[in-house]
């Protein structure tokens, strides 16, 4: 779809051509007509000299040459008269020897006529009546250089009107720019949003968008009271499950249940797996509602300290390295990050032999993260098998294993994906994509 701008702008021109074009066509046809008008009266002043210029002779009616302009007697000079009487024409000697194809109706010409040389000529005939005779004069001049004129006219006024409409789109170009740049701030204000830059967006908007401004706040204020709901409940049900869960623990240690071993063994593997299932459940749905604008995790503060606490545990031989763009902040939540990247980290340290690192990229869809070791690593056609839900792949020669169930999980609520791949260092590397957004 196009955008508002060029629709406004097409719609803009199109309406200012229409309207150009039509004006402009509307002020010439009213100056031709003005013109004609003058032409008319000149015209017939014209034929009433011509009949001023007959006299009685002595064979009647005479046409007097001294009284006629000279213009008529110079060949093709754009003047020309056709004196008809009922046994007797005269024309003007301007006319050479061409004859035109005088109109018959009355008053102005309605249409200009051929005359000599190419010329367009418009014509006034008169009827008169003289020494009891009755005489039509019919008069013409050449109207090819007005029709000239007007066509420079137009011309110009065409290339005028372009010049304005050129002008008038630069103007509404930059008024559309400042007019939508409120749209813009508000754009980038939804980014930061989603960066964890901040809660709100700024109230301080046009009256036309105030409403959707203030809409938006709510739909956040809303959306905020409701996790914190969920969360709380999520909680409770938590706290609500280990009472009965422990107590099973212990009655599955009373005397009776000793001397039944197997049935002892089997309510044991199923309460465990009843516990695992409760915690991977409650920690999925805390991260399937976790999208509350404004969370995000600060690398320069948090990480440091995640591999200083993974440093104390595994050793100080470890060599523990990151690297993320200067003031990196992924828009996740803090709790949610640190147990992503502690598990992964954690593992790394366990089968690394040197070094670990952390790599974090900005990329144009969202965010890149690689975890690095030196460790065995996995073989290539083990990985996928690893990144299986219940797969125990250790990265050992008896059962390379990961069980990161948990991280496979945060990476599918936050609609990610993660593979296994070779590192540089000789070991095994974790590669995650991570979205700008929540999913």
């Amino acid at each position: 779809m196009k955008s508002i701008q060029h629709r406004l702008s097409f719609g803009l021109i199109l309406s200012l051509l229409v309207v150009g074009v039509c004006l402009l066509q509307s002020s010439l046809w009213l100056l031709e007509s003005e013109l004609r008008s003058t032409l008319k009266v000149h015209l017939a002043e014209e034929a009433e000299g011509l009949l001023s210029a007959m006299v009685q002779g002595t064979q009647g009616l005479q046409l007097d040459a001294t009284r006629i302009n000279p213009r008529y007697r110079r060949a093709f000079s754009g003047y020309y008269f056709h004196i008809q009487l009922p046994n007797q024409v005269w024309r003007s000697r301007s006319l050479w020897d061409n004859t035109p194809d005088w109109p018959e109706a009355l008053g102005l010409g309605a249409e200009l006529i051929k005359g000599p040389q190419n010329q367009h000529l418009l014509t006034y005939r008169g009827s008169y009546r003289r020494a009891g005779q009755n005489i039509v004069i019919t008069v013409a001049q050449d109207y090819t250089p007005i029709l000239q004129s007007f066509q420079r006219i137009r011309l110009i006024s065409f290339l005028l009107v372009g010049a304005a409409l050129l002008i008038l789109l630069v103007v509404q170009r930059y008024v559309m720019a400042s007019a939508l740049r409120p749209l813009e701030l508000a754009r980038r204000q939804i980014l930061q949003l989603q960066r964890g830059q901040r809660q709100k967006l700024d109230p301080s908007v046009p009256d036309e968008l105030q409403p959707l401004v203030e809409q938006i706040n709510h739909l956040l204020d809303h959306t905020d009271i409701t996790l914190k709901r969920s969360r709380n409940a999520l909680g409770n049900l938590g706290h609500a499950l280990k009472t009965p869960l422990a107590v099973l623990n212990t009655l599955i240690q009373h005397e009776e249940l000793r001397q039944h071993p197997t049935l002892k063994a089997s309510l044991s593997e199923q309460l465990k797996q009843i516990q695992q299932r409760v915690s991977l459940e409650l920690n999925r749905a805390r991260l399937a509602t976790d999208v509350l604008p404004g969370s995000h995790f600060d690398c320069q503060s948090e990480i440091p300290a995640l591999l200083k606490t993974l440093n104390m545990i595994h050793g100080t031989q470890l060599t523990l390295s990151w690297q993320a763009p200067q003031g990196c902040q992924l828009p996740r939540d803090r709790e949610d990050m640190l147990e992503l990247l502690g598990n992964l980290l954690d593992n790394a340290c366990k089968w690394a032999k040197t070094q670990v690192h952390l790599e974090i990229q900005s990329t144009t869809l969202g965010y890149r993260l690689t975890v690095d070791d030196d460790g065995p690593g996995i073989a290539p056609e083990q990985r996928q098998q690893a990144m299986q839900r219940g797969a125990r792949l250790d990265e050992r020669p008896s059962g390379h294993g990961l069980g990161l169930d948990i991280v496979g999980d945060i990476i599918s609520a936050w609609n990610g994906q993660w593979a296994l791949e070779q590192s540089p260092l000789g070991g095994l590397r974790v590669r995650i994509e991570l979205p700008t957004a929540y999913a």
